[in-house]
């Protein structure tokens, strides 16, 4: 099938996101389980309540065929902004916390990250995302900012 939709589409007020892939398959998430968990299976009513906001974004997605899905532990800092740079042991970097956004932001996210390991110094652009900010309470506060409420 040609894709029809190029681009991610992403309501903040349904908690899901949806794109295409070039084959044409429909690629969705939605909020994460409020239930702590670390199986590695799906939950039917996230499921559902994905799919349910997938109709009400574009009814014609009434028609999709289910096809495969993804589920897995979702790694999100306590303000929902990732945490990038050095830690307190000699050598160890962190460049992880970004929930279920982090793939939409590799290519930028590689170069800041690349920076920091190469020079010792956290990038201009990572400063405010350190591990430090948990001790000092210099948040970040992403959750408007993460489209799906983590």
């Amino acid at each position: 099938h040609e894709p029809f939709l190029p681009c991610v589409a992403l309501s903040g007020r349904l908690h899901m996101y949806v794109s295409q892939a070039h084959k044409g398959e429909l690629v969705m998430g939605a909020a994460r389980d409020p239930y702590r968990s670390y199986a590695q299976r799906g939950s039917s009513h996230i499921l559902e309540q994905q799919l349910q906001a997938a109709m009400e974004l574009y009814p014609i997605m009434a028609r999709a065929h289910l096809l495969r899905v993804w589920a897995g532990t979702v790694d999100v800092s306590p303000d929902a902004a990732p945490i990038i740079g050095a830690t307190p042991l000699d050598g160890l970097f962190l460049n992880c916390g970004w929930g279920t956004g982090g793939f939409k932001a590799t290519p930028g996210s590689g170069v800041v990250f690349a920076h920091t390991l190469a020079t010792g110094t956290p990038h201009p652009l990572s400063i405010a995302f350190g591990l430090e900010r948990f001790t000092t309470g210099a948040l970040v506060d992403e959750h408007g900012a993460a489209g799906v409420a983590h």
